[in-house]
């Protein structure tokens, strides 16, 4: 297994749990917060507590994905080191120039009055 394959499946992973840390939170302390703590102050944990704990996973979730990113960018697979890039080659790309079309054969114009005065 490569190391972008272990990349890429802690990316997904971190992904997964990134969606549902923020699909349990809601803005207005419902969610998961008001389920541990919402029905009285006397609680163990607290909402504001679980939402302390939910806004600091998503953002440590989010920088760990950041991370992962950035260094599957690093383990990706490109090859051997000497391929270079066919464009900036002039010399395989220089084709020679196609040969220039033959001059038409020199005719005199015809004018409309010639032809009916014919």
């Amino acid at each position: 297994m490569s190391t972008f394959t272990i990349f890429l499946f802690l990316i997904i992973v971190v992904a997964f749990l990134l969606i549902v840390v923020i699909m349990v939170q809601n803005p207005k302390g419902g969610g998961l917060s008001s389920s541990f703590g919402g029905g009285g102050s006397q609680q163990i944990g607290g909402v504001k507590k679980t939402t302390d704990f939910l806004d600091k996973s998503t953002w440590t979730l989010a920088g760990l994905m950041l991370v992962l990113i950035l260094l599957s960018n690093v383990a990706i697979n490109r090859g051997s080191s000497t391929m270079e890039s066919k464009a900036l080659d002039t010399e395989s790309t220089a084709q020679p120039l196609p040969a220039p079309l033959p001059a038409a054969p020199a005719t005199t114009p015809v004018t409309p009055t010639e032809e009916a005065a014919e």
